[in-house]
């Protein structure tokens, strides 16, 4: 292990091969090989619910980095994962630093941003989340590491407050933190900050939140007042991720999550919460300064899926449509005049995500995925004058966007729209069905 303290440059260094680091605004722990090696990362990312780590998720997450180096940064602690994570799971990997920031200066040292671009895999501890948000949002740090999952596709982890920090929109804790009685007592309690500023982005968390430590204390008030303040603050209806402490929900590059925990000897799970896109009006009864949340909507107002955690990870949940899952149940959830309820509830079913594929349609190919601009379909044969296209989002609305046709290939703007997820069904005049998730990027 390399112990590096930086303070007045003095640096303490316990290595068969020195390390060479300098800097006062962050410490570094090394363990394993000094020299980077290259390897192909398989992306994905693992998100835990807090207190201590799911053994089997966190194999799952090394096992993405293919051999390769692992960052854990961190706002405070030291090197508790080293050991953890380099001998103590039984996956290989090349070597595993913790780098503790002390400050925001500490964003912009070049060592960390070098040690960001070589990790095949980071995670991020507990601790702060606003600490984490007010240090690297916006600087270098978040910079290299956005580029890292898009241009390597390293798989990236958190847990506690380092799970927080991942969804497109999170809770900052700006403010500290907020109970859920105070929360749905007044969604717009000065505690309640949600923010959607860019920081860590996922494609597979797009329009997302996450949510920790979900069973002690219980935040499933808390976190549909979020959830209604994304409705009212941006006019979106997000979805979200909770998960139980000791419970973990790992997500592959295909948008398959699975989730890992005790289950059955302990009661731990993860949730998958979304309003409920089957209703014509899916809006807060209520949701204003000073006033109770009221989010009833004849007791349908929101579905959520529950899958219980095991060691093998056998309940899943596909983030491509966010209808269709294994071992878990669907419950609804409400809340009448700030009080919070659930009751079991039935699967969502909205059209089009609900439409199944029901032929492989060989003869089309679909590119670039994930797109800027265009998408081009080709077709094999001279038939795709018999293809109709759609473009919907993912709350099942048809888009209005300009096809060009040459020949064979369809050409799709997509230019005017923003950056997500989005759902291209081709239906042939002999009813069959294609279902395509497009990620505009």
């Amino acid at each position: 292990m390399n112990i590096i303290t930086f303070n007045n440059l003095l640096i303490l260094i316990i290595s068969v091969v020195p390390c060479l680091c300098f800097g006062g605004n962050y410490t570094s722990y090394l363990t394993g090989n000094n020299t980077d090696i290259i390897t192909k990362p398989s992306g994905g990312i693992c998100l835990m619910g807090g207190s201590r780590e799911d053994d089997n998720a966190m194999r799952w997450f090394l096992q993405k980095a293919n051999g390769g180096d692992v960052l854990v940064l961190r706002t405070s602690g030291a090197d508790g994962y080293n050991s953890y994570l380099y001998s103590e799971l039984g996956v290989p990997i090349n070597s595993v630093e913790s780098i503790v920031c002390h400050n925001k200066l500490a964003s912009y040292e070049p060592y960390i941003i070098q040690r960001i671009q070589q990790a095949e895999a980071i995670w991020f501890a507990g601790g702060d989340q606003w600490t984490y948000i007010s240090y690297w949002r916006n600087t270098p740090i978040d910079s290299v590491i956005n580029s890292a999952i898009k241009q390597r596709n390293i798989v990236v982890g958190g847990t506690s407050a380092g799970m927080a920090i991942q969804g497109q929109y999170y809770f900052s804790a700006q403010n500290g933190t907020v109970t859920s009685a105070q929360a749905l007592s007044d969604p717009f309690n000065n505690r309640v900050t949600i923010d959607t500023s860019s920081f860590i982005k996922h494609n597979l968390l797009y329009n997302t939140i996450t949510e920790t430590h979900f069973d002690n204390p219980d935040r499933k008030g808390r976190l549909v007042a979020f959830l209604a303040r994304i409705i009212t603050d941006y006019g979106v209806f997000a979805r979200a991720i909770a998960c139980d402490e000791y419970t973990a929900v790992c997500i592959d590059t295909n948008g398959i999550a699975r989730v890992f925990g005790g289950h059955p000897n302990y009661d731990d799970n993860a949730y998958f919460i979304q309003s409920n896109c089957e209703l014509k009006i899916k809006t807060p009864e209520k949701c204003s300064v000073g006033n109770p949340l009221t989010w009833d909507l004849d007791g349908l107002a929101i579905k959520t899926y529950k899958i219980k955690g095991d060691e093998k990870g056998s309940g899943t949940f596909d983030l491509n449509t966010w209808q269709s899952g294994t071992n878990g149940i669907w419950y609804k959830w409400y809340v009448s005049d700030g009080i919070f309820f659930e009751q079991p509830g039935t699967a969502i079913n909205c059209s089009p995500l609900s439409i199944k594929d029901n032929s492989n349609f060989s003869e089309i190919n679909i590119f670039p995925n994930p797109i800027a601009d265009k998408l081009t379909i080709k077709s094999s044969n001279s038939t795709i004058d018999e293809y109709n296209i759609y473009i919907f989002n993912s709350l099942g609305k048809k888009l209005q966007v300009k096809i060009i046709q040459m020949g064979n290939e369809y050409t799709l703007d997509l230019s005017n729209l923003t950056n997500g997820h989005y759902y291209l069904i081709i239906a042939k005049n002999n009813g069959k069905i294609y279902t395509r998730k497009i990620i505009k990027d």
